[in-house]
């Protein structure tokens, strides 16, 4: 969780008889009841953003009616439904959203990590994984969270089904963190080498994620609005669990059904900062002229309903709520906290290796 939560035991809650264990014995036995506390409010949270629990918070279909409510919008089905997702917790969020949708669902496509349907058969994790005979079609790919070959042959696949799309159709996309990795469709004829040639170039000079994702975007076919685009005039109604701290959805896997607000100059600017410009490939050069010179501008996406299923944020929210069940009082401290730390010490007590204190992430630390 990207955040802190600080739990303090209730003064009241004293034991009320005698203690029968003292010194060391009595600190082994709390901190045993300590840890399996921790892992009970750990276990909450995660249980509060799985994707059966999230979908059916978010989404209600009247069989009768064939109305389909997300929020407090609602859309008639009538045959007319279609699936596509991409990101690392995807495959178990379609296998729940065909649950719920059932027949109404006409076809999907999904990108999801390669070797993720073995990894949850082998866990037992039925819940997560497509009935046999499903509608959805799963490509796997972007091995070690890079993209490849596999990767874009979905990306392609999802771009076609969304291209055939009518506005009679309804367009339901499943987003996760991963997603963008998972969703490579370069503008031709800039290759899919060449984009990430230049993204780990520009890493390496130091560039931040948003100044990652404005070029990525600007290459891209899918992301900064890309997919939206290519389903209208369908209706688009994205489902998202952001992985990104502040949960910005032009942001999380870039954004592929949220118009983006950046221009070719923006990217100019970025890679001029970071002294790349003067050695673009031809083909990125192209690109970036070409939608600089187009008459049309940017596309919006008022067709489209951005959903945020689940986050941090939520998933500290049941934390909370599990820790003042256990009798604490429960702050969280931040959504916001990242990167790495060393927890509070008291006295002795100190988490170290070979003398020296553990690196322990900042969101991790309770107080």
């Amino acid at each position: 969780m990207a955040a802190a939560l600080q739990v303090l035991r209730h003064l009241a809650r004293a034991p009320s008889g005698p203690l029968l264990l003292r010194g060391p014995l009595a600190r082994l036995a709390s901190s045993m009841a300590l840890a399996e506390q921790a892992r009970q409010l750990f276990e909450s949270a995660v249980g509060a953003v799985l994707p059966g629990p999230m979908l059916q918070r978010a989404l209600s279909l009247d069989p009768d009616s064939g109305e389909l409510k997300v929020r407090d919008r609602s859309f008639q089905l009538r045959q007319n439904l279609y699936l596509v997702g991409f990101g690392k917790a995807v495959l178990g969020m379609a296998a729940a959203a065909e649950e719920l949708l059932g027949q109404h669902l006409v076809q999907g496509v999904i990108s999801v990590p390669k070797g993720i349907r073995a990894a949850m058969e082998h866990s037992g994790k039925q819940e997560m994984l497509l009935k046999p005979h499903s509608r959805i079609q799963v490509f796997e790919g972007a091995e070690d969270n890079l993209p490849d070959r596999d990767a874009l042959r979905a990306a392609l696949a999802i771009r076609q089904l969304a291209e055939g799309l009518t506005a009679d159709d309804l367009l339901l996309v499943l987003i996760s963190g991963g997603g963008s990795a998972l969703l490579p469709a370069p503008i031709p004829p800039v290759t899919l080498e060449e984009k990430q040639t230049l993204t780990k170039l520009l890493a390496a000079r130091g560039a931040t994620i948003q100044e990652l994702n404005t070029i990525r975007k600007a290459l891209s076919q899918l992301k900064g609005g890309g997919l939206a685009q290519a389903a209208y005039p369908a209706q688009v109604v994205s489902l998202i669990l952001s992985d990104v701290v502040g949960d910005p959805v032009e942001v999380i896997a870039s954004g592929p059904t949220v118009a983006s607000i950046h221009s070719v100059q923006d990217c100019l600017h970025i890679l001029n900062r970071y002294g790349l410009r003067a050695a673009l490939p031809r083909s990125v050069k192209t690109v970036l002229a070409r939608a600089d010179s187009d008459p049309h501008g940017p596309h919006t996406c008022g067709h489209v309903l951005n959903v945020i299923l689940g986050s941090n944020a939520l998933a500290l929210a049941e934390a909370q709520r599990q820790a003042e069940a256990l009798g604490y009082r429960a702050v969280v401290l931040s959504t916001a906290v990242q990167g790495w730390g060393t927890p509070a010490v008291h006295g002795a007590d100190r988490h170290q290796c070979h003398g020296r204190p553990l690196p322990v992430p900042a969101s991790a630390v309770m107080m």
